[in-house]
C-alpha cells in the first residue's frame, strides 16, 4: 500500500479526534475503543489495513488484536484484506435495510 493511500483514508478517520492512548488499551477498556469505530467512514480501509499489515497492537477498524487474530486463523489463504472486506462491505450493502446499512458486515467475512 502507497504512504499517500494510507494518509488518505487515515485522515478521514473518527480516532484522529481522540487521543491515540485510547485506541491502545487492554480488557474492558477495549469496548471503548471499538466502540470509537461504530460509524467511522473508513472502518473497512483500517481494519484492512491493520490486517494486511498484521497489526497486532490497538483496536483497529472495531476490532481487538484477539477479534484480529481470529480472522487471520479463519482465513489463512487471503492474500487482500482490502479486497475481501470491500466486496463483503458491498455484499452486505445490497442486503441491508436502509436503516442500519453497514452493521454486522464484517460477520460475512
Amino acid at each position: 500500500m502507497a504512504r499517500d493511500e494510507h494518509d488518505t483514508w487515515a485522515e478521514r478517520g473518527l480516532c484522529r479526534k481522540v487521543d491515540p492512548d485510547i485506541l491502545f488499551v487492554e480488557g474492558a477498556a477495549q469496548n471503548h475503543a471499538k466502540a470509537l469505530c461504530t460509524g467511522c467512514p473508513v472502518r473497512t480501509e483500517c481494519l484492512a489495513h491493520a490486517l494486511d499489515n498484521r497489526i497486532d497492537h490497538g483496536v483497529w477498524g472495531g476490532t481487538t488484536e484477539r477479534d484480529r487474530r481470529a480472522l487471520l486463523r479463519r482465513r489463512p489463504t487471503v492474500t487482500s484484506w482490502r479486497n475481501l472486506l470491500e466486496a463483503a462491505r458491498a455484499e452486505y450493502g445490497r442486503q441491508s435495510t436502509p436503516q442500519d446499512p453497514d452493521a454486522g458486515w464484517t460477520q460475512a467475512v
